[in-house]
């Protein structure tokens, strides 16, 4: 039975990760659909990813389209956990170096800056298949699910089989 949390991705070197430690094609892109229906609820779910791919080391960015959604996650990345915060920074085009492990991007990401990329933007990256781990977040809302089907597809057309977490089954 797949996952549906982010605390249930393979580590390298797993069972479920490929051989000689290193993720499969199909571990390495997850697509998360969540049973919430709000905008609130897919930010925290992509904060969690952030939390969890920063701990482990990689350097992480979220796609978004907007300033008023950057703003929003920025917020939310700063008072993600009352121990400690994430550090990050709004990275509005691609002439902005971010010098942060994670940023929230307002731009397409490069396949040589990131190790996990998160997808909240309605345009996934044209070398979507160069990142060493890439999800897609999707709340329970019919027009941000047909966006993340159509995403989906364009993974599929990179020869790349997402592995779906689908929340809604539950």
């Amino acid at each position: 039975m797949p996952a549906s949390n982010p605390d249930d991705r393979p580590e390298a070197g797993s069972p479920a990760a490929g051989a000689a430690g290193q993720d499969s094609p199909d571990q390495r892109y997850w697509f998360h659909i969540l049973a919430q229906s709000t905008p609130a609820a897919r930010n925290l779910h992509a904060a969690k990813l952030v939390d969890k791919a920063w701990q482990q080391g990689d350097r992480v960015c979220i796609v978004c389209d907007t300033m008023q959604h950057a703003q929003e996650l920025d917020d939310l990345l700063w008072n993600f956990s009352p121990d400690a915060f994430i550090p990050h920074s709004v990275v509005p085009d691609s002439a902005t170096t971010c010098t942060d492990p994670v940023g929230i991007l307002l731009c397409p990401p490069g396949a040589g800056d990131w190790d996990t990329v998160i997808i909240l933007s309605s345009t996934l990256p044209a070398d979507a298949d160069r990142f060493k781990r890439l999800a897609l977040v999707a709340h329970n809302d019919p027009s941000v699910l047909d966006q993340a089907r159509s995403h989906f597809r364009q993974l599929r057309a990179l020869g790349i089989e997402a592995r779906v977490h689908d929340q809604r089954k539950r």
